[in-house]
């Protein structure tokens, strides 16, 4: 009987594959071999294994918000910020990787881009798979035609085949929104000793009326018509134009959008810490792919100007209105436009605040 090998670090960690893995083209015969080149490939190696661990991370985040019923109480969703909080570190890294691949000039790319088109990090699988299983969906991204060519500059087709399905697939943004409108606060047994500031206006939970009115009287001379987007966003009522509509139309149901801003007016209360963070991380899971985009930019900017992209893009342009447009939770970054002093948050009755201290 063969005697079992042992482990060895070179074999697990599949060495021989990742370092062989790294074939410059100006390296081949023919070519002026450019210093760079490697340096080059070795950044974009190390950002596409990274996007895998966030998608591994984000593939059990989506499961847990898969589940039919969730105890906001349980280890599940403290394990769900954890995953969020280990996304939000690696785009912290992603961005430090620029400064890095900076230290390359602009003649130093030009001795191998050439030799790159139309190939670019425009095809890079991985991150469109990211953005798709956050949330974001192909009518706001920028220029989506983009998106959806198989030319040169554009997908092969089993990568754009493997793209569509993901997009027609459920979204971590739908599963949060659907998570958010199950939280059971506002049943009526729970409000039943609510006492009202304000005469109660139609239609509306008590709470929210108030908290309607409370915001209403912060606004100053100014802001005076955000009460039609409060009205708008959280109430769907359309009706309520001025000339200042809400920006763009939620992504969030007025159901969702309510329970999100609830949890983060009352995040306090041991019941929403954590669904407040997650809100949070999701918010800065945003801001990082934001600093992200946001620094590939400054460095496209250094090294190629107001030159097209490798993958005939428009370079410069291309990426500037990806990172205004390319947002996914703007709606929950968007919360706290609506926000009041602590000071004059709604007293909430006896029996709701026991059940949101697990008090007895």
């Amino acid at each position: 009987m063969a005697e079992k090998k042992t482990m060895y670090y070179n074999d697990y960690l599949q060495l021989d594959a990742i370092l062989t893995a790294q074939n410059p083209e100006s390296f081949k015969p023919g070519n002026e071999p450019a210093h760079d080149e490697m340096l080059f490939i070795i950044i974009h190696q190390a950002y596409e294994l990274w996007f895998k661990q966030i998608l591994f991370e984000l593939d059990f985040i989506m499961s847990i918000f898969k589940k039919e019923k969730i105890d906001d109480n349980s280890e599940d969703l403290n394990l769900v910020r954890h995953r969020l909080n280990r996304i939000i570190k690696i785009l912290e890294l992603l961005t430090q990787q620029v400064t890095l691949l900076e230290t390359m000039t602009p003649l130093d790319f030009l001795e191998f881009r050439n030799l790159l088109i139309p190939a670019s990090g425009f095809q890079s699988v991985q991150f469109r798979l990211i953005e798709a299983r956050l949330g974001l969906q192909m009518d706001h991204r920028f220029n989506k035609n983009y998106y959806k060519r198989t030319n040169e500059g554009g997908f092969d087709e089993k990568d754009f085949n493997i793209l569509n399905e993901t997009e027609d697939t459920v979204s971590l943004l739908s599963l949060i929104n659907k998570w958010l409108e199950r939280m059971p606060f506002f049943e009526n047994d729970l409000w039943k000793n609510y006492q009202s500031q304000f005469p109660l206006t139609d239609h509306l939970h008590p709470f929210w009326s108030d908290y309607r009115q409370i915001y209403e009287n912060g606004l100053n001379e100014k802001e005076a018509k955000r009460i039609n987007d409060f009205d708008a966003i959280f109430f769907n009522n359309e009706n309520s134009a001025t000339d200042e509509r809400p920006i763009e139309k939620p992504l969030f149901s007025a159901e969702a959008m309510r329970a999100a801003l609830f949890i983060m007016l009352y995040r306090d209360f041991p019941v929403f810490q954590t669904s407040y963070q997650i809100l949070d991380a999701l918010i800065e899971t945003d801001h990082q792919l934001a600093n992200w985009r946001h620094k590939h930019l400054d460095m496209v900017r250094r090294m190629i100007g107001m030159r097209i992209g490798t993958g005939n893009t428009s370079g410069r342009g291309y990426l500037e209105s990806a990172l205004n447009s390319h947002y996914i939770f703007r709606d929950i970054a968007g919360l706290a436009t609506f926000l009041i002093e602590r000071k004059n948050l709604p007293k909430l009755p006896a029996d709701l605040i026991r059940k949101l201290s697990y008090s007895n």
